[in-house]
């Protein structure tokens, strides 16, 4: 199987949320639902130094997150009737929008909060890697309309042996758990994952 994954390069990401809205668009998403957040992540302080003058650490960065498309999806394993599912061809993970009854067991366990429900169908809904797209050949919305070209999508192999092998920086979580098929380049601030005293905002 190949295995389909995103490249998001922190170093780059502008905060613009160019990604977002076209995919909003694309999508004809509700107002306020979102399947590609954008995650502002910043902290840091003044400091006194011991010779009265001071300095700052002050940083902040932006994370662009749709679905990671995991290698173990716990959005998968807790769905009770099994609307969602892993793709054989690309490993995708994709909702059955018969299926899914809305209890929102997936948007729980994704330790991203990538599942979100669409109050108006009462059905979660959440980022397919543009499937009706990558299937034909073509590349996500996000990747195409981010100004920057912060975003890349491809197999996720090719994608580490171009770009590298992080997978998690603040505010993410590890990435043991789900396997994310993600590779990030950070930005020179970048905080580790599981790092403490930075806020998180997510648009």
């Amino acid at each position: 199987m190949s295995q389909k994954g995103f490249f998001i390069d922190v170093s780059r990401c502008a905060g613009c949320r160019t990604c977002s809205v076209a995919c909003a668009d694309l999508k004809n998403m509700p107002v306020g639902l979102n399947l590609r957040r954008v995650i502002e992540y910043e902290g840091g302080s003044w400091r006194k130094n011991w010779d009265g003058t001071w300095r700052q650490d002050v940083y902040a960065y932006y994370v662009s997150m749709g679905c990671n498309e995991c290698a173990d999806p716990a959005c998968v394993k807790v769905c009770p009737t099994g609307a969602h599912f892993k793709r054989a061809e690309d490993g995708l993970v994709v909702i059955d929008t018969a299926k899914c009854i809305g209890c929102g067991m997936c948007a729980k366990a994704c330790p991203y909060g990538v599942p979100q429900l669409d109050k108006k169908a009462m059905k979660m809904r959440k980022c397919d890697g543009c499937l009706e797209r990558t299937q034909k050949g073509g590349m996500p919305v996000c990747v195409e309309s981010c100004p920057e070209r912060a975003l890349d999508f491809g197999d996720i192999e090719e994608l580490r042996r171009k770009y590298g092998t992080v997978d998690a920086i603040a505010p993410l979580p590890s990435g043991a758990a789900t396997k994310p098929s993600i590779v990030i380049k950070p930005c020179r601030t970048a905080k580790p994952a599981g790092s403490e005293g930075g806020k998180a905002h997510r648009f």
